[in-house]
């Protein structure tokens, strides 16, 4: 059981390395005994020059000593009372390299090829094509050069996650990233060795795995999040869509490679945000537990030699809110191991709280939450495009994350009260706490309106750019 890669948005505001607020935010999951047998931080992103959201962990362009430092105590910090196993999720938004963080005064975002985010969205559907239109631009479609570029900054990160401490990496080829893109239809439409049409769609993805292989030891753990999985409207339901049938094939695939240690299980995009807004089916099962344990069904057909690699793990996440449906996931074989991302949140000595309960048979273990969740969405006057209630939610997350990193540093709390959770914080404020929030504990002041200015320039900019 481990928490999960959530978006800690808690760097500087254009990227930067780890901080005290994320050393104390990982000491808070790790501390206590027993701790989580994971701890995964959020998406560090490979290249500074093209970013998530903002305020993302960003690699170094060298390996030194000061390079080095911050990462080291993110890695001790992990470390810390516990023995859990630290990763480090390696990330590269691709086209969904949006303009709230001047896009327009970086690189374009690069893409397997140049398909803008939204761009099938009817102007039927004008408030959400609006949006994406001024939030992201036509991204520009990647040469060879940009493609080994990227191999490289993978890894460089593993290299460097390596010599920093921490025990693995996980790759990230899920929620619509760049190397998500390269496995989608929707995203790659290129007619060379990394194309679809011939079956290459997982060569990058090989290519980087491969790689990290040879710069690292053999202990070192390597993973993969991919996106494996439509929302169905019954968890229940056994047949699978072409799109989980697909992502079925690649996971099988993967499996035969050797050198992967676990595939984590997920889904959506900037788009389809099903890993942020899906709503939970079943009190029984998790949100991609059909698709994981048809994921273990596949590896355990797959015919095996003795000389045969040995097979990665299958985790889940998503929606694993209680005891019970903990319990449940394992019992029923829809997963090896099981990630925590917002209970984690809520509810940071998840261990703690299982060890609570003792001997009792894990069959009469409670299905209330762990923590209650939050229940304060945007104003209904807000549009109703899936990615702004999404992120509102995430924001609201992410401002907790700050709380709790505060409490851990003993610094007074920058909400308006002391209690953790913050129950009394809405989306609407976290989603403007989140990013008038400085560095120094603070919040912008003059600095906030050059700030907005730039990132509403930035998208005009490409409004006018790329027009209706």
């Amino acid at each position: 059981m481990q928490p999960v890669a959530l978006y800690e948005h808690l760097a500087n505001y254009l990227g930067g390395p780890p901080n005290e607020y994320h050393f104390a935010l990982y000491e808070a999951w790790s501390k206590g005994s027993p701790g989580y047998g994971i701890v995964l931080t959020g998406n560090v992103q490979v290249t500074k020059d093209q970013l998530s959201l903002g305020r993302d962990i960003v690699l170094p362009d060298n390996i030194s000593n000061d390079t080095l430092a911050p990462f080291i105590r993110l890695s001790k910090a992990i470390h810390t009372s516990s023995d859990s196993l630290a990763i480090m999720q390696l990330s590269h938004p691709g086209r969904q390299f949006s303009n709230v963080i001047g896009a327009r005064l970086s690189p374009s975002p690069i893409a397997p090829s140049s398909v803008r985010v939204g761009s099938d969205i009817p102007w039927s559907n004008f408030s959400s094509k609006l949006f994406y239109t001024l939030l992201f631009q036509e991204p520009r479609e990647m040469t060879a050069e940009d493609i080994e570029r990227v191999i490289d900054r993978f890894v460089f990160g593993a290299e460097l996650a390596h010599k920093s401490g921490f025990d693995g990496v996980q790759i990230h080829a899920a929620h619509g990233y760049l190397l998500a893109q390269f496995l989608s239809p929707k995203t790659n439409q290129r007619t060379d060795e990394f194309s679809i049409q011939n079956g290459n769609e997982l060569r990058l993805l090989h290519t980087i795995i491969t790689r990290i292989r040879q710069v690292v030891p053999s202990n070192f753990v390597v993973g993969i999040k991919i996106n494996a999985a439509d929302y169905s409207s019954s968890s229940d339901d056994d047949t699978l869509s072409p799109k989980e049938q697909r992502a079925l094939g690649h996971i099988q695939t993967i499996a035969q490679w050797g050198g992967v240690d676990f595939i984590e299980i997920s889904g959506g995009d900037y788009e389809a945000p099903d890993f942020v807004s899906a709503r939970q089916i079943s009190k029984r099962q998790a949100f991609f537990s059909h698709i994981s344990r048809k994921a273990i069904e596949t590896l355990d057909a797959i015919p095996r030699q003795p000389d045969s690699p040995a097979l990665p793990l299958i985790m889940l996440t998503g929606g694993l809110k209680s005891p019970a449906l903990l319990h449940s996931a394992l019992s029923s074989n829809q997963a090896h191991l099981l990630g925590i991302g917002r209970s984690s949140v809520l509810c940071p000595n998840i261990p703690a709280a299982l060890k609570s309960l003792g001997d009792d048979d894990p069959n009469t273990w409670p299905s209330t939450p762990f923590a209650p969740e939050p229940d304060a969405p945007l104003p209904t006057w807000f549009p109703k495009i899936p990615l702004v209630g999404a992120g509102a939610n995430v924001a609201w997350y992410e401002v907790q994350m700050r709380y709790l990193a505060e409490k851990v540093q003993g610094f007074k709390q920058s909400g308006s009260g002391d209690e953790y959770p913050d129950y009394g914080l809405t989306e609407l404020k976290a989603t403007l706490s989140m990013w008038a929030w400085r560095l120094d504990g603070g919040f912008f002041s003059k600095m906030w309106v050059p700030l907005i200015v730039a990132s509403l320039g930035g998208a005009l900019v490409s409004y006018y750019t790329y027009p209706f």
